[in-house]
């Protein structure tokens, strides 16, 4: 497997809080999830997390190829967490976590798995990608929405709706993401499907699935196709470019593009 990838943080000396790497038949990609004041609760921040999640992760996949990939995120969760346990509040609801996306192959599969708002994409000879997300926490977040709006950044009000909405992370009916609980991983969205029949696959952090799912500037075939002939790095200037037009915030942007998967 040959993997392509590029990433660029939110803005011009911030510190990018996405992660990505491959190890022979596998990538990952974990895009860090911070709250205003989390520094308060861990003196390490987000990027720390994120990359040392995706160190560990990669490490497990390399040493251990036979098990499955929930256990070895749920382990890796524990290492990340273990190693700032007793100088950080890891359990605080405003201490790091993040998003996480993998692609392993072997034995002729394509193994997968999406736990938060990361998407991996599976491009498909003859027919539609196969597509996996995890929407929990867009469909709950949504439903929030109109009451921040109505609150108005800022207030108590806002601050009210806004712990009620943090409140859903990581619980029962909620939406989940790795952070201290190693349970989260059995949440994870997973599967598997015969590698012959796939031609390449795209692992993206929130802030470049914006192509797709925000802006709307290429469906996933071409948003594939585009990353086969320009690459990763044109895909983030592409978000970069709608952002600046339509006003919008920047977001870190990270795309891991995977090819030659039967050579694995």
């Amino acid at each position: 497997m040959r993997v392509a990838m590029a990433t660029a943080a939110k803005r011009a000396g911030r510190r990018n809080e996405d992660f990505t790497g491959a190890v022979p038949g596998a990538a990952v990609l974990v895009d860090g999830a911070g709250i205003p004041g989390s520094e308060s609760t861990c003196r390490h921040g987000v990027a720390w997390y994120a990359g040392h999640l995706g160190g560990s992760l990669l490490g497990l996949l390399a040493l251990a190829p036979d098990r499955g990939l929930t256990a070895l995120l749920a382990e890796a969760v524990t290492h990340v967490t273990d190693l700032h346990r007793d100088t950080c509040d890891v359990a605080d609801p405003i201490s790091p976590s993040a998003t996480v996306a993998v692609l392993r192959i072997a034995d002729g599969l394509a193994e997968y798995l999406v736990l938060g708002d990361c998407v991996l994409v599976l491009g498909r000879a003859g027919a539609e990608p196969l597509v996996v997300r995890d929407l929990r926490e867009v469909v709950i977040s949504g439903s929030y929405e109109p009451a921040l709006r109505a609150a108005g950044e800022g207030s108590d009000e806002y601050r009210r709706v806004l712990g009620e909405l943090r409140s859903h992370r990581n619980g029962p009916g909620g939406f989940w993401v790795a952070k201290d609980d190693p349970r989260a991983a059995d949440e994870a969205v997973t599967g598997s499907c015969p590698v012959a029949a796939l031609t390449a696959a795209a692992l993206l952090s929130n802030g470049a699935s914006r192509v797709e799912d925000r802006f709307r500037l290429a469906a996933w075939p071409a948003v594939l196709a585009g990353l086969e002939s320009d690459g990763p790095g044109a895909l983030i200037e592409r978000v970069r470019q709608a952002e600046a037009l339509h006003s919008v915030a920047p977001d870190d942007a990270t795309v891991a593009y995977c090819t030659d998967l039967a050579g694995s």
